[in-house]
């Protein structure tokens, strides 16, 4: 086995999302056709220039996430150790939410039942659509409104919630799908790509300026949590977030509560005209 391909089989040993898999051998790949060395040949410097030539149109992001791969790669599996890489931090970019008459026209632009579903359930529950996927129909409780996540990130189950509304559509939907292996597909799951897809043509029926993937409806599910005034461990909870401080992103991004404050200048104002 070459060495991209222990690559590949350490990373589903160790339980690695299929995502973090995909990327970490994109890159290991790249890496070596660009240096065309033999691996026991490569060296830090190698890896440093790697990285120093993506710096001309890649983002910061996807910089760290080669040297996150890189680094595994070399300790991994070269057994090699590739030393420390001082990179740029990390960009810290609000993600993207929709407004809650954005997300009916979203709704309401479905043009199939099962794509309609979809996105309610992604926005109704949070889940990631790697998640959404690979549910199946027994891992709804449709008696109590909700649902469970069976391995999802870091290997984790976790409850979930369902609207009643959702959770009734569901049921009657499952019931002319008798024999289906999952809630949205037959014997395979679907991809993330096609979920993707259904995303990205309901946003241009909806007329929806905003770059929308179905990681925003988690976002925007998350926010409105939020702005309803529900604790943000629960949401935490909800979500799967191993740490609060990822949940706290949200309390930059609640647009409804910024625009609750009261300006100082009104203040100052007021006093005057009294």
């Amino acid at each position: 086995m070459d060495a991209l391909g222990k690559l590949h089989t350490e990373l589903k040993l160790r339980g690695f999302s299929p995502l973090t898999v995909r990327n970490y051998s994109f890159f290991v790949d790249k890496f070596l056709k660009q240096t065309n060395k033999p691996v026991e040949q490569l060296n830090q410097e190698d890896v440093r220039t790697y990285l120093a030539a993506m710096f001309d149109d890649k983002s910061k992001n996807t910089i760290m996430l080669a040297a996150a791969a890189l680094k595994f790669f070399f300790v991994e599996i070269l057994k090699k150790e590739v030393g420390e890489i001082k990179m740029p931090k990390k960009d810290k970019k609000l993600p993207e939410v929709l407004t809650r008459d954005e997300v009916s026209k979203l709704l309401k632009s479905a043009e199939t039942r099962k794509s309609r579903l979809i996105i309610s359930l992604l926005y109704s529950s949070g889940l990631r659509v790697s998640e959404l996927v690979n549910l199946k129909p027994q891992d709804l409780n449709f008696a109590e409104n909700t649902g469970w996540v069976r391995g999802g990130k870091g290997s984790k189950d976790r409850m979930f919630t369902v609207s009643p509304g959702l959770a009734n559509e569901l049921h009657e939907y499952l019931k002319k799908r008798n024999g289906a292996k999952y809630l949205f597909s037959q014997d395979e799951p679907l991809t993330t790509r096609n979920v993707q897809k259904i995303v990205k043509h309901l946003r241009h029926r909806a007329d929806i300026q905003k770059k929308i993937t179905p990681h925003t409806l988690r976002h925007s599910f998350a926010t409105h949590l939020l702005e309803s005034g529900t604790d943000i461990r629960m949401i935490q909870a909800l979500l799967g977030h191993s740490s609060l401080n990822t949940t706290q992103l949200y309390t930059h991004i609640s647009s409804e509560q910024i625009k609750k404050i009261q300006n100082p200048l009104d203040s100052l104002m007021n006093n005057k005209i009294q």
